[in-house]
């Protein structure tokens, strides 16, 4: 393999690393899983978001409380990233989305950027810095769950923050009858 397409690989290596743990940190927070969350970050990594600024194990402390107190389930969405390597220092920003089904059955829905620098350490990429670019809201009607009245719709589980979640299951299993709906 030739230098120049070695380059691009391991460029192309690189940042998939990164989106990796730009991802653990959306499943951490969406799935209350704090090993994940935490996985995304070095130790000493700083995080500013909305009111927020401090550690990252502080703010999976303070954004649990607030996403359990007020919300039943939260989705963080992953849109494009733009990531600069130089190094072993990286710069992404990554478009989201965010949604949430309120305990109140509101839903809320948000979007923005976050803004990233990375570290690589030992071959592993981490954020060191994050910031939180909330640039618009919106309170959307709420409607019912879609098949949420079909008597077998939970057998192959129900979302759930925390290692009940059917994500978790290995290996994944269908417990529904084989069914073809007339319509």
């Amino acid at each position: 393999m030739g230098a120049k397409r070695r380059a691009a690989l391991d460029a192309l290596l690189d940042k998939q690393a990164i989106r990796e743990a730009l991802e653990a940190f959306s499943r951490g927070m969406d799935r209350f899983d704090r090993a994940a969350f935490l996985s995304a970050f070095w130790p000493e990594a700083e995080i500013a978001a909305g009111p927020f600024v401090g550690s990252a194990a502080d703010c999976w402390d303070w954004a649990r409380a607030v996403h359990e107190e007020g919300q039943e389930l939260t989705q963080h969405a992953l849109l494009q990233s733009n990531i600069d390597l130089d190094g072993d220092t990286a710069h992404a920003e990554t478009y989201y989305q965010f949604a949430a089904r309120n305990r109140d059955g509101t839903l809320m829905l948000a979007g923005g950027r976050y803004i990233d620098r990375l570290e690589r350490r030992g071959g592993a990429w981490r954020i060191m810095l994050r910031t939180n670019q909330v640039e618009w809201s919106c309170l959307p009607p709420a409607l019912p769950l879609p098949f949420a009245d079909l008597p077998d719709v939970a057998l192959n589980g129900v979302s759930a923050r925390g290692p009940d979640d059917p994500s978790y299951q290995r290996p994944l299993v269908n417990r529904r009858a084989a069914q073809r709906p007339q319509g």
